[in-house]
Parts: C-alpha cells; sequence; structure tokens
C-alpha cells in the first residue's frame, strides 16, 4: 500500500472533497483523483461518496481513515528517527499572518528551507485564525494575545505595541491622555475589539469606537498616517513610521500589556521534530534573550 496514496486520502477525507485536498497537497485535482482510486481499487472497497457537493467517508472510509493516520504518523515519526539529524523531509505546512508576515517572518522560513532542503514548506498568509485540524495545517504563528483554547502554543519572542496617531490628527483633534480620554477620538480598529492598557500593575480595558475599521494592520497604519483616527499597532509595523515623524507616540504613561509572537499547533501526544526545529529557529530572530545567550 503507497503512503502517498494514503496521505492523499486522508487530506480529502479531512478537507471533505478532492479540490480542497489538492490545494493543501499542492497538486493538480486529477492527481489526487487517481491516488484516491488506486487506493479504493487495490482495497476493493468504496472509501468516499463523491457528490456535487464535494466527498464524504463511507464507513469503511471512516474506519481506514483513524488507521491511516496512526500509520502515516508513526511511519513519520520512524522517518525521522533513522535521518541524519540535520536532515527533514515531507510537508510542513504552515498559517502565518498577512499583515507582516511576507516581511518580517518570510525571510525565517527561507531560512528554514535552506537548512533542511528536504523539507517542503507551504506557508499560507492571512490574517484570519484558520482551523489548523480541519484545514490541516501543522502548525501557525500568531501574534498578540492568545485566546483560550485546545492548541498547544510555544512563545517564540515578545511583541511590543503603542498608541499612535498623526501629527495632523494631533494637531486637529489633541492626543488622549488616558484611556478613558480615547473614548472622545476616532479609533482605527479591526472589528468591536476592546483594547487594554497597563496603568502601573492594573489592567485597564477601553472599547473604543469609531468609523474606519480593517482587518489588516497595514490598512489601519495607512489609515493612521491619513489623520483617521489613533491606531493600536506592534511596533514592528509603526517602527519606520514613527521614525520618519509620519506617526507619532502617545499616550505613553499607559503601555499596552506584553504581548508575544506564538507558534501554535493541535493537541497531541508527540511534538513533530519539523514544528520544534521551526519553533527553535524562530526563537533564535524574534527572542532577544535566545540571541543573547
Amino acid at each position: 500500500m503507497d503512503t502517498e496514496d494514503l496521505q492523499t486520502f486522508i487530506e480529502v477525507a479531512d478537507a471533505g472533497g478532492i479540490s480542497p485536498a489538492a490545494l493543501r497537497l499542492g497538486v493538480t485535482k486529477s492527481i489526487v483523483s487517481r491516488r484516491l482510486a488506486r487506493l479504493e481499487a487495490e482495497l476493493g472497497v468504496q472509501l468516499m461518496a463523491r457528490s456535487t457537493r464535494g466527498a464524504a467517508l463511507t464507513e469503511a472510509g471512516a474506519t481506514l481513515r483513524d488507521y491511516a493516520v496512526r500509520a502515516c504518523a508513526e511511519l513519520e515519526t520512524a522517518r525521522q528517527a533513522i535521518s541524519p539529524s540535520d536532515e527533514l523531509c515531507g510537508r510542513l505546512r504552515i498559517s502565518a499572518p498577512m499583515t507582516f508576515g511576507p516581511t518580517f517572518f518570510a525571510p525565517m522560513l527561507a531560512e528554514m528551507a535552506r537548512r533542511h532542503p528536504q523539507l517542503h514548506i507551504q506557508t499560507c498568509y492571512s490574517d484570519r485564525f484558520v482551523d489548523l485540524i480541519g484545514e490541516g495545517y501543522d502548525c501557525a504563528i500568531r501574534v498578540g494575545y492568545l485566546k483560550d483554547s485546545t492548541l498547544i502554543a510555544r512563545c517564540i519572542g515578545p511583541m511590543l505595541g503603542s498608541l499612535v496617531a498623526s501629527p495632523g490628527y494631533i494637531a486637529a483633534h489633541g492626543a488622549p491622555q488616558s484611556p478613558d480620554e480615547l473614548l472622545a477620538h476616532q479609533a482605527l480598529m479591526q472589528g468591536t475589539e476592546s483594547w487594554q492598557f497597563m496603568d502601573g500593575e492594573n489592567t485597564v480595558t477601553v472599547h473604543p469606537r469609531g468609523k474606519f475599521k480593517a482587518d489588516n494592520a497595514s490598512a489601519l497604519v495607512s489609515a493612521a498616517v491619513a489623520g483617521l483616527g489613533v491606531a493600536y499597532l506592534p511596533d514592528c509595523i509603526t517602527q519606520d513610521y514613527v521614525a520618519s515623524g509620519a506617526l507619532v507616540p502617545i499616550m505613553t504613561r499607559y503601555p499596552p500589556p506584553p504581548a508575544g509572537a506564538y507558534v501554535v499547533r493541535p493537541p497531541g501526544q508527540h511534538l513533530a521534530r519539523k514544528i520544534r526545529l521551526l519553533t527553535e529557529l524562530l526563537m533564535e530572530y524574534c527572542d532577544p534573550a535566545v540571541r543573547s545567550s
């Protein structure tokens, strides 16, 4: 039984169809169909019930999937165990933020590929929180404050932020001096989120209001530069604008609470070596404590 056919079957089962499975695997739909048909012919059973809306597991397919997942995981563990210590192979599918992933994290992922040329790395950049299990990701890089979940997270470094506005906005509307004064200002927001600030040892939560909203920090920083309001953004996004004078840090007596960048992965008993090495590499770049040790 071909392990590639088994892995393809798992992707079809988890993705709910041939087309999304082909997208995950980075191959054509015809290749996926051929592998699936070959596996069904070898076993002599129908594994997927196909329709115009996708594909669903048959009873035999549901049984095989559980065994196939365990078998492929054991084979991957065995492959890593007998490979040279510095050699990785297989596929690593990562979700990373669109906002600054292509500029900030992409060079690190390129270094991962350089160190491990037999590893197939596929990175999908999006600011939405993907379903790691349902969409077939090995791990994700997430920035900010993590919500409670069953995912396993490892902090790879601090992520500092600040409240900023343009000189033009400040000249026209003034700058808030405390969190409660924010309610009198236009906030540039992703949605209906709350903002948190530190007042000494205490955390103050504010529910700002604003007319301009976007789900991407790059769009929000552009709006801030244009003088549309105040923005609450990571320093790695705003530092060049602050250095040029296009944006000014405001309300600095009330800094945001510490946040971080994280690698998150689905829960499981064993940490895959490829995810462990990726995490260690990202910490080399992102965590000052690691760099100075």
